[in-house]
């Protein structure tokens, strides 16, 4: 629809998403910097949306049953400031929309989690919101399913660009999406044909409506720009029982004489005198960052609409049993049940009793049968790995269409959207997600377990498999530099654990953490117990903590995690054999280790004592407990990894690569 028919048919919808459309090119304008033309295409399908089908109260930004909204095409942060704006969000002020990608500002260029009430999810990233609304659908439904609809009844809807749709985890969400029929799910595609570089046809010639289709999704189609044929598509959406794809053709730029339909309009700001002819063309004679009061008056209306369906919601709420209450508001919080802390440590002193030799992947399992009993609301998962992540325990039946009580996924072979899947569910709330692929691996996923940390995201990646110890499958699937990038990402912390006593209390740290993603590195070898006197105490929660201490007077210091510790232990008993005093350190979490005091960071690691690490992967992150906190490069070594792998039985290539603890021995001896 052209813009006079839109001003003569549809007056005052045109005013009111003129409001988004000014305010975006205003804001960008100021910021000299900026993507106004995503949010001008845009505003007549965010305004249907906002004005007669988003469940929402502006007023409770958190309320638990809102429908959720995801502008994944995050580079159009405009839109959602100016909608959050226009509705009555009271963080959301005119000053925080002239302050847009300033310094102290919570209008950042792309919108974070957590500095903005409305915004679900940080966006920016393409393809990460798409994928993290599936998440949040599979989270809906299995809230729903444990609650009842009277508590538990909404809908995730997604605004995503051609760029979302062209990057490569797209289609492990839709593909997801579309196998668990996730009905509640609507994608609004911002169809407009054009990305930075100019006309899509430059990279890109998919049938993106039959990719949708074939993916399992139902399809529509609107002319994005008639708020008729916009409130058709949406209100067909609704009824769907699969998720659904709307192809709304828009315009990006729209009305701007000379950029419309460009790449001009995309990523930088319209320039005064576009502005000035576009106001024209809009018939919007208001001057920069000003709203006209029958037009706010109109906005802020539709941000109380859904105030009285909240009402109804926390009447009906408070109707339920008083246990069923706190539960769900536990759940929502995502506050760990208080048997989870005597349920770990009845399990540490069973097995610091029976002294049990299994890989960590094996002790995690261990772990999760106990936790998922006292948790109902952990969801697992793995990306087609199941029998060696050894993630999936007895009685949590599987999550799909027909089973939404079900606690586990099979995400396939679709790392990266498994993590953002995770991220959305734990954004969400009412679910604890964990995941698990090989510890190689993490590189499918690594954006969006960069997001988690960057969100504060509580998700758990368990990556097993964690070293050259998996053997025979050979360097492409032999991890020697994730566990430093893991180390290296700010916000995450990473579990290398000895035993199953480590591994026990890592996954206690995990599921308790409210702001910090957790990747639990597991070894698929066998690794004897070696926490063998029970403490009810978490030491892991320490970082590191002196596991055996030195007969005599300490001369070397072994710091080792996972698989290692055990090589360490021996070195020590030949250096001890020798009359070397030797402590030997276990590092379960550097960053952890990192936060304690000085004080105890100084009990474990005390000037003087040589110091040798070992640890089947590179040396970089061991250079601050090497070299810094009153090491010195003279008297320290490292025993790893220099280059990747080989393919051949564990105990060979630790032979071969000289991880031994004779070769430990051998280097602290060097340094005496």
């Amino acid at each position: 629809m052209d813009i006079a028919t839109l001003r003569e048919k549809h007056a005052q919808h045109w005013m009111n998403a003129c409001a988004i459309r000014a305010l975006a090119m205003d804001a960008v304008q100021a910021a000299n910097s900026g993507h106004p033309g995503m949010p001008m295409g845009m505003a007549d399908v965010a305004t249907v949306l906002f004005s007669k089908h988003l469940k929402f109260d502006a007023s409770a930004p958190r309320w638990a049953d809102r429908d959720r909204f995801i502008l994944s095409a995050g580079h159009g942060s405009m839109l959602i400031y100016a909608l959050l704006y226009l509705t009555g969000y009271e963080d959301m002020t005119l000053d925080q929309i002239r302050a847009f990608r300033q310094w102290g500002a919570i209008t950042a260029g792309h919108p974070e989690y957590g500095h903005v009430s409305g915004v679900e999810t940080t966006t920016g990233p393409l393809g990460q919101g798409l994928s993290n609304a599936v998440g949040f659908a599979i989270a809906e439904e299995s809230m729903r399913a444990r609650f009842g609809r009277k508590v538990v009844d909404h809908h995730t809807w997604v605004i995503a660009g051609d760029g979302c749709l062209m990057e490569g985890i797209s289609q492990e969400a839709i593909g997801l999406a579309g196998m668990q029929k996730l009905s509640r799910l609507i994608v609004l595609w911002d169809n407009n044909n054009i990305s930075i570089d100019g006309k899509i046809g430059l990279s890109d010639i998919t049938d993106q409506r039959a990719r949708f289709a074939a993916s399992g999704w139902t399809v529509l189609s609107c002319d994005g720009h008639d708020p008729d044929d916009i409130d058709r598509a949406l209100t067909e959406a609704r009824k769907s029982d699969r998720p659904v794809l709307v192809d709304c053709k828009t315009h990006i730029g729209f009305g701007s004489p000379k950029k419309q339909d460009t790449a001009g309009a995309h990523g930088s700001p319209l320039g005064p005198d576009e502005i000035r002819a576009t106001r024209e063309i809009y018939g919007w004679p208001y001057p920069a960052f000003e709203i006209p009061a029958e037009v706010l008056k109109a906005w802020r209306g539709f941000g109380t609409r859904g105030a009285a369906a909240r009402k109804d919601w926390e009447s009906r709420l408070a109707a339920l049993p008083a246990a069923r209450r706190a539960e769900f508001d536990r759940q929502i919080a995502g506050a760990a049940p208080k048997k989870l802390g005597p349920t770990i440590r009845a399990l540490k002193k069973q097995n610091s009793d029976l002294k049990p030799k299994v890989a960590t992947r094996k002790a995690s399992e261990l772990v999760l049968e106990v936790v998922n009993a006292v948790m109902p609301e952990t969801i697992g998962g793995s990306a087609d790995l199941t029998g060696s992540n050894l993630t999936m325990t007895g009685g949590l039946g599987i999550f799909n269409a027909e089973n939404r009580k079900g606690r586990y996924i099979h995400f396939g072979i679709r790392e990266h959207g498994m993590a953002a899947a995770m991220n959305g569910m734990a954004l969400h709330g009412g679910v604890r997600p964990y995941g698990g692929t090989f510890l190689c691996f993490t590189d499918y996923a690594r954006g969006a377990m960069r997001l988690s940390a960057l969100m504060g995201v509580p998700a758990v990646y368990v990556m097993t498999h964690d070293s050259i110890g998996l053997g025979e499958d050979g360097p492409t699937h032999q991890p020697v530099e994730h566990l430093a990038i893991c180390r290296a990402t700010p916000n995450t912390w990473t579990f290398r654990p000895a035993d199953l006593i480590e591994t026990a209390e890592a996954w206690e740290l995990a599921l308790t953490s409210d702001r910090t993603p957790s990747v639990l590195a597991l070894s698929r070898q066998n690794l004897p117990t070696v926490r063998t006197l029970h403490t009810a105490r978490n030491l892991t929660a320490q970082g590191a903590y002196v596991l055996r201490e030195a007969e005599g007077r300490r001369q070397a210091i072994l710091m080792a995690t996972g698989s290692e510790v055990e090589i360490a232990l021996k070195a020590r008993d030949l250096l001890q054999a020798e009359g070397i005093g030797t402590r030997v350190v276990s590092m379960p979490c550097m960053e952890l280790f990192a936060a304690q005091p000085e004080e105890y960071r100084r009990k474990v690691l005390p000037a003087g004592p040589v110091r040798v690490a070992v640890e089947a992967a590179v040396r970089q992150p061991w250079d601050r407990w090497l070299l810094g906190e009153r090491g010195r490069e003279a008297k320290s070594g490292f025993v790893g990894m220099e280059g990747f792998g080989a393919s051949a039985p564990a105990e060979r290539l630790y032979a071969e690569f000289g991880i031994t603890a004779e070769a430990v021995a051998a280097k602290a001896k060097s340094l005496l």
